[in-house]
């Protein structure tokens, strides 16, 4: 198994993350979101993984309507979709990886 090691920007203490196909962002700030898909995609499509849940939570909608946004603009993402009610609805995107 891969893992990322990403950094929390208040503590600069390494956070490490495993790559598998679910990627849950509640304990993320913000600020860390577009490096974090970056980089966690580009491990996944490394590691053969294509397709990925995305868990950014239900709340007021705010942190799914920027994860969607940097979805538009990363060239490594060839779709993504609402997740299935039972893969967490509202709360949760599916994204297809182009692959290599």
């Amino acid at each position: 198994m891969l893992f990322l090691k990403s950094y929390n920007l208040l503590s600069m203490k390494p956070v490490i993350i495993p790559i598998e196909d679910v990627l849950d962002l509640h304990t993320f700030k913000p600020k860390e979101i577009p490096d974090l898909l970056a980089d966690y995609f580009a491990a996944c499509i490394d590691e053969g993984i294509y397709s990925v849940r995305i868990i950014h939570g239900k709340g007021r909608g705010i942190l799914k309507d920027r994860v969607r946004r940097l979805l538009k603009k990363n060239p490594m993402v060839a779709s993504f979709s609402n997740a299935p009610l039972e893969a967490g609805g509202w709360g949760a995107t599916l994204v297809e990886l182009r692959h290599k």
